[in-house]
């Protein structure tokens, strides 16, 4: 049976059922029986996992004028987020704290958690999703400053290779007066860290 190189596989989605096919064979090349009855419906759910875990969910961005005054910080906190790494397609883990300073409007605080899983859901790399998030804020909020920090646990690194179990990787991307002014870094990472 012959591999598709790169430039030979399909730029746009095939059928389910094909993919399943394709997720059939991958999994009898790693030596898995697919004939009986614990595994022949393994690779059906296997796609359909996949496509969940990559398909970010749609949302329409609440925001309204905001009353609070002058460099006040918003932070949302411990968000649980899951994504899949880009690199080995193994799912990652953690928490986002998201922190912003209003300038005009403020994001309907539901809402932030909506971004995260929005830019997680995806194949991705937790340094790239740090920065969409901030990104995203930027664009559609034009705040003075904008602030994410995530943790995350990598299966990629507890599931193989090294076994590096329980350890953790931390992310931040900062903008505006959230990365120029120190005093206003500092609050957001004080709170950020905190214990609630």
């Amino acid at each position: 049976m012959s591999v598709p190189t790169m430039t030979s596989l399909p730029t746009t989605p095939v059928p389910m059922d094909e993919a399943a096919d394709h997720a059939a064979r991958l999994l009898a090349a790693l030596g898995l029986d697919l004939t009986g009855p614990e595994l022949a419906a393994t690779p059906g759910r296997m796609v359909r996992a996949l496509k969940e875990m990559t398909t970010p969910p749609t949302f329409t961005a609440t925001d309204f004028e905001t009353t609070a005054e002058p460099g006040q910080l918003v932070l949302v906190r411990d968000i649980r987020f899951v994504s899949v790494c880009e690199h080995h397609v193994l799912p990652f883990t953690g928490v986002a704290h998201i922190g912003y300073v209003p300038r005009k409007r403020i994001l309907g605080l539901s809402k932030v958690a909506r971004v995260v899983h929005h830019c997680a859901r995806r194949l991705q790399v937790q340094e790239r999703l740090t920065g969409q998030i901030a990104d995203w804020m930027v664009e559609h909020l034009d705040p003075a400053g904008v602030a994410v920090l995530l943790s995350a646990e990598h299966t990629c690194m507890t599931l193989r290779g090294v076994g590096a179990t329980g350890s953790r990787t931390t992310t931040s991307s900062l903008r505006g007066v959230l990365l120029d002014d120190p005093a206003a870094r500092a609050e957001f990472m004080s709170l950020a860290v905190s214990a609630p």
